[in-house]
């Protein structure tokens, strides 16, 4: 009997979300400024701004010449709500 190659199941937008906020505001992790391809790599997938657009209309992050960046709302929120996860 061959093994059925099964595909991985997709990721929950809402813990993709998750982490890609508590990457941004990691305070052990450099850069404080990431590039959306650097960060696709990080997080394991193609189309990084499907995570960060949600994030980006909340006002947790915003988004310049292709770089992404942690606003003080979502240090605030990390701060207060702690990184579970």
């Amino acid at each position: 009997m061959q093994a059925e190659n099964t595909p991985e199941p997709p990721r929950e937008f809402d813990a993709m979300e998750r982490e890609a906020l508590y990457l941004l505001t990691d305070p052990d992790r450099w850069p404080p400024v990431w590039s959306l391809p650097d960060l696709a790599r990080q997080m394991e997938t193609d189309d990084p701004m499907e995570v960060i657009q949600p994030l980006r209309n909340a006002g947790l992050v915003h988004t310049i010449s292709g770089c992404v960046f942690a606003s003080a709302a979502a240090f605030k929120l990390v701060q207060i709500v702690g990184q579970v996860i």
